[in-house]
């Protein structure tokens, strides 16, 4: 009970404190806080929930620093997709090496992409995932390392 106070009032504290000169918000725009984070997966539309939940989380030190290196990741569709590639890795994997499936739709769905990009989208990224896993040091990495690399080729695939 005492850590839920004590996290109510830096919450609190933190979304009253201005992060910037003038608007409360961090150069990019978004309040780590409440934007980005632990807290803003599990509370999109709630902000003091997300305050909340990132104090009590870590002290908002991952929302923080997420804000601070990843900002296009703080927020909307690219951090559900995040967390779908994280959960559904292995399909994903799978699917990227057979060129479709349901895992890859739903992705692809979280993003946005066309339907008339989809096949060159999904043939990018598993030509990067291709070199990606040929990678000495990928049979050793974890799952969440495996997972942010294919994040990562799939966000460089469809903003090309």
């Amino acid at each position: 009970m005492k850590k839920l106070i004590t996290a109510v009032a830096i919450a609190s504290a933190v979304l009253a404190a201005p992060m910037s000169m003038a608007d409360g918000k961090a150069s990019s725009g978004l309040n780590p806080w409440t934007d980005c984070g632990i807290g803003a997966m599990i509370f999109e539309d709630i902000a003091p929930a997300a305050a909340i939940s990132n104090v009590i989380w870590d002290l908002g030190t991952t929302a923080v620093t997420s804000a601070g290196l990843s900002v296009n990741t703080c927020a909307g569709a690219n951090v559900k997709t995040a967390m779908f590639i994280q959960q559904s890795y292995n399909n994903i994997i799978e699917e990227t090496a057979i060129g479709n499936g349901e895992h890859i739709t739903a992705m692809l769905d979280l993003l946005e992409v066309t339907p008339a990009a989809r096949a060159d989208v999904i043939a990018a990224v598993r030509a990067d995932m291709a070199g990606i896993v040929s990678q000495p040091n990928y049979a050793n990495a974890t799952t969440a390392e495996k997972a942010e690399l294919y994040y990562n080729a799939l966000i460089a695939n469809t903003a090309a």
